[in-house]
């Protein structure tokens, strides 16, 4: 890897996209959890119950949101906690 697919915010923990990869990634991302979105609506409407649907939907948010924290700290910049100033973000 050359480049940083992610990079670190501005201020606060995180990182943000910083080349077109991390934006396929994070748009991934957000598909995968309107998915599950619509399977839980699938399956509550299918008999399934409420909170057995639930828990299988926060099951799956977890997996993705680790997938996607793991995916960033592999690919993106080291992570830490800038304040903003000028240092956090030398110029390349």
């Amino acid at each position: 890897m050359t480049r940083p697919w992610f990079r670190v915010k501005k201020y606060g923990w995180g990182w943000t996209p910083a080349s077109v990869e991390g934006w396929l990634v994070l748009a991934a991302f957000v598909a995968a959890v309107a998915l599950d979105g619509v399977v839980l609506r699938f399956r509550t409407d299918h008999g399934l119950p409420v909170f057995r649907a639930m828990v299988s939907f926060y099951l799956c948010l977890a997996v993705l949101v680790v997938a996607l924290i793991v995916i960033c700290w592999k690919t993106g910049e080291p992570p830490r906690w800038p304040r903003g100033d000028e240092h956090d973000h030398p110029e390349p």
